[in-house]
């Protein structure tokens, strides 16, 4: 059996945007939110897997070193590639495309941000990642240091439910998760648990 504890960076300066790959540092109160999550599970992460930006990776990095265990850089963990809505706010994406936002936010499923990443380029990354840590990390505990969009992809893939699902989980900043797989199946044991 592999456990995986997820777990979404915390709140970010700037306020609330669709980043993808703009790398805004954490808040204070967002690094102490998820160095909280932290605290409960050092002792029991045999290996951190985080995104390459440095709201996730800077964190990860700092609490393997400190606990003398692997960290590893996995780029299809990384958010979404917005294109041309990195770095806006809702207001300015609904102001600029008209009714795109809205559509997004119904159902992802077929749609292209101009200059970005499709919602099943997402999809298949995250697939991708998760058939191979369920083969490769047997009798483990993973930590997995994401996003909103990596996290909702992977818990929607894990659930087999639709695309659309994603749109209806709800995963703020220091969103803690846990998985485990066993003998070809896969179980969400909680969602969005408080420190």
């Amino acid at each position: 059996m592999i456990t995986v504890d997820m777990l979404r960076h915390g709140e970010l300066e700037g306020g609330i945007k669709y980043r993808g790959w703009v790398d805004d540092p954490l808040t204070t109160a967002g690094r102490a939110c998820i160095d909280a999550v932290w605290g409960r599970l050092q002792n029991d992460i045999d290996l951190i897997i985080t995104s390459p930006l440095s709201r996730c990776a800077g964190p990860a990095g700092e609490w393997a070193k400190e606990s003398e265990i692997p960290c590893l850089i996995d780029s299809r963990v990384a958010e979404m590639r917005y294109g041309e809505w990195e770095g806006l706010a809702s207001e300015e994406i609904m102001a600029r495309y008209p009714g795109m936002l809205e559509q997004w936010r119904s159902n992802p499923a077929g749609m292209c941000v101009p200059g970005g990443e499709s919602a099943e380029q997402l999809r298949d990354r995250i697939t991708d990642f998760w058939s191979e840590i369920c083969t490769s990390h047997d009798e483990k505990h993973l930590l997995v240091v994401a996003h909103s969009g990596s996290m909702r992809m992977l818990l929607a893939h894990i659930l087999a439910a639709p695309m659309a699902t994603t749109r209806s989980m709800h995963v703020p900043y220091g969103c803690w998760s846990r998985v485990v797989h066993h003998k070809g199946s896969s179980q969400l044991v909680f969602h969005n648990r408080e420190t």
